[in-house]
């Protein structure tokens, strides 16, 4: 069946940490063209029924803590060639902002999150799935510098959370998506073979799009 779609999506999943951020911007920088990057945690619910204190108790590793029908939709729109009015979300505040972002579309699309292969309707709609990994040590590490430096959290709260819900959760959700990877990056050591592997395959994918 003929491909209806003009742009092609991209998805770059792995834990809290594991290094999707510094495999994107590898990406982008290799590339050479004009791309789109999504963050799955832009798509959480907002809860805004909750207090602040109840919402910092929301289990936000689990899928349904995000809004995968908003972001199935935002995809189709993005791949159809369409701009869409994207959320963004407030990490002090545990909430949608209330500005929306409005989001051009790009040939590339990247879609990068720690359950971007948990969505059986968003793996089918991408051509290239990558799984970035990383021990549970380095990712609590990394993490626990973003969230007091970037997110405002205390290190009591960025501890319990990360042993309550974000390890478990990974475990049980994340960690299993890997077998829907085309490809898995181990992020102990240099990338550049496989985003050498993923640009061309980037390039032969537009290529045979441009001529369908």
């Amino acid at each position: 069946m003929k491909n209806i779609n003009k742009n092609i999506l991209i998805l770059i999943a792995g834990g809290t940490g594991a290094g999707k951020t510094t495999v994107t911007n590898e990406i982008l920088e290799e590339l050479q063209e004009n791309v789109t990057v999504l963050n799955q945690d832009d798509y959480y619910k907002s809860f805004d029924e909750l207090t602040l204190d109840e919402r910092k108790k929301v289990n936000y590793d689990h899928p349904e803590s995000v809004d995968m029908d908003l972001l199935v939709l935002h995809l189709k729109r993005l791949l159809k060639g369409q701009s869409i009015s994207m959320p963004k979300y407030d990490y002090v505040k545990y909430k949608r902002k209330s500005a929306k972002v409005v989001v051009r579309p790009s040939k590339v699309i990247i879609l990068e999150g720690v359950l971007a292969l948990e969505d059986a309707r968003i793996r089918d709609l991408a051509s290239i799935k990558i799984f970035v990994e990383s021990d549970d040590d380095t990712r609590f590490i990394r993490r626990l510098v973003r969230d007091m430096n970037e997110r405002g959290r205390s290190l009591d709260d960025v501890i319990d959370q990360y042993l309550s819900t974000v390890k478990p959760m990974y475990h049980i959700f994340a960690k299993p998506t890997k077998r829907y990877a085309d490809i898995i990056i181990p992020n102990d050591s240099s990338h550049s073979i496989a985003v050498d592997i993923i640009i061309a395959k980037i390039k032969t994918i537009l290529r045979e799009l441009e001529e369908s």
